[in-house]
């Protein structure tokens, strides 16, 4: 596959977005896709809400979407805002980079920032790939994001049985070591749907599952540690409530499923987290709108007419996203 660089795209990297947003004390939303209607919905929206945005593609998804076709899907999103008229601007970053060879290979093909996730090595080990991703994607002037402290709970290919708080002690010696340009952290988050188990949630008035509060005493730590340098918050999707009751209304089984309450990401998005990952609520309101069109006309086997009306629904939530919850709207 030919070699290009994001800037021939029209991509941009983090740096700038995260200086921004550290100032303006809101976080850039990052959100991860697999297919044209959920690219729409991440473009449309951000363009309507006027906020700039990462578009995420974990390994799974690339493989999924073909790697040379991805590429000239970011090039459409770019076309696509400067046929509205928009000044958005979005980076295109590879979530959860397990290795040195893949975050090479995404550079290679387009993208502007890569993850590289060593968090589950041992630390030197971690130390050793994340800072030889770094040297590579410095020559290209592509951003890097590594991760200290493991997520439980499955999201794609990245998994683990429970969570590893980040050590806010070893955050000094991991950034000056590696050159990261931002760092993720592990701090009560968790991928997927079902985040927590109800024996770890209370109820609130209505019934509904909130679970224990995320730990805001390791983040002021690290803050202290490295201050002003850029954080990262994996696994972030509010489980949103109302997604789930569709779904199981119309013959899903989601019972249980737990996420992070809005309020306290919108707390978090006033400090020195400056992006925030959503994956699992955009999964869970395409599904829903599927399985209700499913439902109410059984007949129907035109894919835009399921297809249609999920994407639209991402973009109800996308622009929700940005203006209640990261802040991020009108930022652009």
């Amino acid at each position: 596959m030919e070699k290009v660089s994001y800037k021939e795209i029209g991509l941009v990297n983090t740096r700038e977005m995260f200086k921004k947003a550290m100032n303006g004390r809101y976080a850039i939303p990052a959100y991860n896709f697999n297919n044209m209607e959920q690219l729409q919905a991440i473009v449309m929206g951000c363009i309507e809400s006027r906020s700039p945005f990462i578009l995420q593609v974990s390994s799974g998804a690339r493989k999924y979407a073909n790697q040379t076709l991805l590429r000239f899907l970011a090039m459409g999103a770019v076309a696509m805002i400067k046929d509205a008229d928009s000044t958005v601007k979005f980076a295109l970053h590879l979530d959860h980079g397990d290795s040195v060879e893949l975050c090479k290979s995404c550079i290679d093909s387009g993208f502007s920032s890569v993850m590289i996730d060593g968090s589950h090595h041992p630390y030197e080990e971690n130390i050793r790939i994340t800072r030889q991703v770094v040297e590579y994607a410095h020559d290209h002037d592509v951003t890097v994001e590594g991760e200290l402290g493991v997520l439980a709970g499955i999201e794609d290919e990245v998994s683990a049985e429970k969570s590893t708080y980040t050590r806010p002690e070893q955050v000094e010696d991991f950034v000056s070591k590696t050159d990261v340009d931002s760092l993720a952290i592990s701090i009560g988050t968790s991928h997927g749907a079902t985040k927590f188990k109800p024996e770890q949630c209370t109820r609130d008035a209505r019934g509904i599952l909130v679970p224990p509060p995320l730990r805001f005493d390791i983040l002021e730590e690290i803050e202290k540690r490295i201050p002003g340098f850029p954080i990262v918050l994996h696994g972030a999707s509010s489980v949103i409530p109302e997604y789930i009751e569709i779904i199981n209304k119309y013959g899903g089984r989601l019972s249980d499923a737990v996420g992070i309450p809005e309020d306290q990401l919108r707390k978090a998005a006033t400090s020195a987290v400056c992006k925030i990952n959503i994956d699992s609520d955009g999964r869970l309101a395409m599904t829903a709108m599927i399985r209700k069109v499913f439902a109410e006309k059984p007949s129907e086997f035109d894919p835009r007419k399921y297809l249609g009306p999920a994407r639209d629904e991402l973009i109800k939530m996308i622009i929700h996203k940005n203006r209640e919850v990261l802040g991020s709207a009108d930022q652009a």
